[in-house]
């Protein structure tokens, strides 16, 4: 009995990590979907919205929810001015520029959170620190349970967003044939700008239900590592892969940890995914279709 409770355990906690790198993952494939860009700065832009986040909920004081949801604007709006002032600039450029232009303001937001907010880790209480829910006898984590609670939630509004809004199917558009969109009357690089602060924003969200179980600090952000494993696990292109893939990755880990000696823990993401690039190199929903006008 014990060691049900004990793997059920590890499964919730599996799940709730890998929601995380699942969260970041979609921020990849989102990008990658409509501009065929790979954005490395991913996780320090979660790191940039963790950091918003801290200023306004335990610097100002505003309530959680307010503080949350305003920090999850402010980083989509700057996510939204980075496509627009930097990134829109090397459209067209090899895939090595904009691997380059992203790592390096990867460096430069690192370098400007430790500038801003220092470099010791810090945190924030939440309606869920240090509390625990009963379910039917395995105790859980409210902060684990949040994360995997907010996950779901979000990913039913993106679905709503892309499938029943008249900006979402612009934005499907704009991702299948950039040309026709623009030929339809599309405003192409406005919905890209857009998608950057989409992703930004879900970065963002990352960030906010990862503080009450891990501290925020400027090196937060190399767990876009695992999640960019987590990408290329699920089917790099494939919404519902990048979060299956998280989920996996977060709960191979947890049983790592348990089972395996100290350290394997840490290189679990990528054991996977060589295994992954060895059995199923196009991932596990990997896109069968052409891109559809």
């Amino acid at each position: 009995m014990e060691d049900a409770a004990r793997i059920l355990q590890l499964v919730v906690n599996g799940a709730a990590a890998g929601c995380i790198y699942g969260l970041i993952a979609l921020g990849f494939v989102l990008i990658y979907k409509a501009t065929e860009m790979v954005n490395f700065a991913q996780g320090d832009i979660m790191m940039l919205g963790g950091f918003v986040a801290f200023s306004l909920i335990a610097k100002f004081g505003m309530n959680y929810w307010v503080g949350a949801l305003l920090a999850i604007v402010i980083t989509a709006a700057f996510g939204y001015l980075l496509d627009a002032v930097v990134l829109r600039r090397v459209i067209g450029q090899p895939q090595f520029a904009v691997v380059m232009l992203t790592l390096g303001l990867g460096f430069i937001f690192r370098a400007g959170a430790g500038i801003t907010w220092g470099y010791d880790s810090v945190g924030f209480n939440t309606p869920f620190t240090n509390k625990t829910v009963n379910m039917g006898g395995l105790i859980v984590g409210a902060d684990n349970l949040s994360i995997i609670v907010g996950t779901l939630l979000l990913c039913v509004v993106l679905f709503i967003f892309f499938n029943k809004t008249r900006l979402g199917v612009a934005m499907q558009a704009a991702s299948q044939n950039q040309l026709a969109a623009y030929y339809m009357g599309i405003p192409v690089r406005r919905i890209f700008s857009l998608i950057w602060a989409i992703s930004a924003g879900v970065a963002c969200m990352a960030g906010i239900l990862l503080s009450p179980v891990s501290m925020i600090d400027v090196n937060m952000g190399s767990l876009a590592i695992k999640s960019f494993a987590a990408a290329v696990i699920g089917g790099f292109g494939s919404i519902p892969g990048s979060l299956i893939g998280g989920i996996l990755v977060g709960i191979v880990e947890q049983f790592a940890g348990y089972k395996l000696p100290a350290g394997f823990q840490e290189v679990t993401a990528n054991v996977v995914l060589l295994l992954m690039l060895i059995v199923r190199p196009q991932g596990l929903f990997a896109e069968r279709m052409g891109k559809r006008v």
